[in-house]
This record gives structure tokens, sequence and C-alpha cells, in this order.
């Protein structure tokens, strides 16, 4: 899972449209327009609990739902767990607003994806192999 967060992490050296409209949000001249400093705090805690909240389930469950199956099988269930657990968390989060949700959730998807995708390649197993049980 390490290396699927470090993609992750990795992936917000591009930040997401949604954390740069937050940045400019406010006028320039606004006492409280620090949000190019919070979102060096932001990125990071968004990324440690998408991390936690849905690619470490949905990596495991995925890995669990696509057993003795190929890899592209366990990553496929991956990406539909993660896409479920993605879209209920930013429900849960912004309430009805779908029209916000829809962006947010398919971005989050397309990060969470490529992090997912180094998890599996990390727990692709060869026929015969030892991970298998055969020999």
């Amino acid at each position: 899972m390490h290396l699927s967060g470090a993609i992750l992490l990795l992936t917000f050296l591009l930040p997401p449209f949604w954390m740069l409209d937050a940045a400019y949000a406010t006028p320039p001249d606004d006492p409280t327009a620090d949000a190019p400093f919070i979102l060096v705090l932001v990125v990071p805690l968004a990324c440690a609990s998408f991390h936690m909240m849905v690619q470490i389930p949905a990596g495991l469950l995925g890995a669990w739902l696509g057993r003795s199956r190929t890899t592209l099988v366990k990553y496929g269930s991956a990406v539909v767990v993660a896409s479920a657990l993605t879209l209920l968390l930013l429900w849960s989060l912004a309430g009805n607003a779908w029209g916000g949700i829809v962006p947010v959730w398919a971005d989050a998807m397309v990060r969470g994806s490529l992090g997912l995708a180094g998890y599996m390649w990390v727990m692709r197993a060869r026929p015969g192999s030892v991970r298998h049980g055969r020999s």
C-alpha cells in the first residue's frame, strides 16, 4: 500500500481544479487570504484521508474479489470498489450537491486508479509462483 499512497501523493503535483478554485476564491486584499499556504496542509491531509478511506479498502477488496484471477480482473474489481467508496465519501461530505460531486469524484478516481495500478502491479503473481501456492 505504500506504493499506491506514494503514487497518489505524486499525482497531487498537478493540483486538482477544485483546490485551485479554493486558492483564488478570496480577494487579494482580504487579510484571511492564506489559501496558498493552506493548500500545503490540505493536499497531504486529503491524500492521506483518501488513501485510508478509499484506496486501502478498495485494493484489499479488489485483491480478495479477484483472487485466483488475472491482475487485470483484480484491478477492475478494485476500481469498481474505489468508485463506489469515493462516491459514498463525497456524498457524505457534500450532501445532495450532485453537480459539485461529479467533477471532484472524476478527479479522485483518476488519481486513485493510478495508485491502485501501482498496488496491483506489486500484488501480481505469475502462474506457478509461491504466491499461488503451486509449484
